[in-house]
């Protein structure tokens, strides 16, 4: 064994499905299954069934989180272009001020609200292209919100190709911070390093699937390689590599279905489905242990999503020991790149250990994700984490997790 400490890892993207659909992932589950990962803090994002575009919504769904989570959370809102008005209702100084007038608490704490400056979410999440929940805002709101949207918040945006087009000409004319989420594409990438190249406030991140698997792995895992944006052709997960330095992070864009629910809307059809052995991996097996279906499937009504929080750090390990990567670029893209991104501060002595020399198979079996499957399951790979500590206790160790539900932390913005 080769021990390397590594600071805890931070996803700002994840789909933890509480509450409403906890038979994909609930935030016990969820939260496990990012300790066994090596992260400690994850962000939580906004297009549940019912979706979190009011305070309301989200001070149940942080009431819930609090009591289930086994490491830090923090949460994005979600707009459609018609809660406006809800956006100052996240400033927890406007939200102390109103419980100030209103005397729910004491009125010494109005001394407070001038140097309050803290949000109760971390970004904004617009949908700009169809996606799991069908929340898909027009582009003649973009404005209005960019406008009305507090300044020191991101503004993330999921924008596939050409509709990235429409966001730059906005934050042409209402210049502050854009994320775009998941750059899946050589067009997108390279309008990224364009508009940073013209000193515009723009950060990408890129996931584990669109760096490991391309469109040809449609073959072999139907439905389970059904996702938004979709795998895309070698030639731009080619790009993607080569200009990994333009990326500001890596986001698992965790987004767990169940077997069951992938695996009840394909069909196939009659060629034969073939397979092909990708470097990383040992000759696949299929999502359930069986033997792929012959045939290509066809996929229709299929929920979009793949898990991903524990299988993305020995990924990048592995393409540390191949030399795609240096240690150094796995802890810019997945610490330093979000926690500068969304100004999380995280403390020394949260961390992760990492057995380096360590190699062995993902199995669907031993896996924390209520889902129990990954498309990455059969790969082999170098890196297994041995050890988490999240503010000096010792959350995880040798595949147990030891933290108890409740005791990670609610994670705010503050500038």
């Amino acid at each position: 064994m080769q021990f390397m400490r590594i600071p805890g890892l931070i996803d700002p993207h994840v789909h933890l499905r509480d509450p409403e659909e906890t038979q994909k992932e609930d935030f016990t589950t969820g939260t496990r299954a990012a300790l066994a990962g090596g992260y400690t803090t994850l962000i939580d994002m906004p297009n549940n069934k019912t979706p979190v575009t009011t305070r309301e919504r989200l001070e149940k769904k942080r009431t819930l989180a609090k009591e289930k989570i086994v490491c830090d959370v923090g949460f994005h809102f979600g707009s459609l272009g018609d809660n406006i008005d809800e956006f100052a209702k996240l400033q927890l100084s406007n939200i102390l001020r109103a419980n100030v007038e209103s005397r729910e608490v004491k009125d010494e704490n109005s001394s407070r609200l001038r140097s309050n400056n803290n949000y109760l979410v971390m970004g904004l999440k617009l949908y700009l292209n169809k996606t799991t929940g069908n929340y898909l805002l027009g582009k003649s709101h973009l404005p209005k919100i960019f406008a009305s949207w507090p300044s020191e918040i991101p503004i993330l945006v999921h924008a596939i190709d050409e509709t990235f087009d429409d966001v730059l000409e906005v934050v042409k004319q209402t210049p502050r911070k854009i994320h775009l989420c998941h750059v899946s594409t050589k067009y997108e990438l390279s309008r990224v390093i364009e508009a940073k190249e013209r000193g515009l406030p723009i950060s990408c991140g890129v996931t584990p699937h669109h760096l490991f698997l391309s469109e040809e792995d449609t073959k072999h895992l139907g439905p389970f390689g059904a996702m938004k944006p979709p795998l895309r052709p070698r030639t731009d997960v080619d790009f993607l590599w080569k200009n990994i330095q333009a990326i500001d992070l890596i986001e698992s864009d965790h987004a767990p279905h169940t077997i069951e629910e992938k695996q009840g809307v394909t069909r196939a059809e009659g060629l034969p489905a073939t397979r092909r052995s990708l470097k990383l991996a040992s000759p696949r097996s299929s999502i359930d242990g069986k033997e792929p279906a012959t045939g290509p499937r066809e996929v229709f009504n299929v929920p979009f999503g793949v898990p991903g929080l524990e299988t993305t750090l020995p990924l990048l390990f592995t393409a540390v020991s191949e030399n795609k990567l240096t240690i150094g670029d796995v802890i810019r893209l997945c610490h330093e790149g979000p926690a500068k991104v969304f100004n999380i501060k995280t403390a020394n002595d949260t961390y992760t250990e990492v057995d380096t020399k360590a190699n062995y198979e993902i199995k669907n079996k031993n896996l924390f994700t209520k889902s129990k499957w990954s498309p990455f399951n059969g790969w082999r790979v170098h890196g297994k984490i041995q050890r988490v500590f999240l503010r000096g206790k010792k959350v995880f160790e040798d595949g147990k997790v030891l933290a108890s539900p409740g005791s990670g932390k609610l994670v705010t913005y503050s500038s």
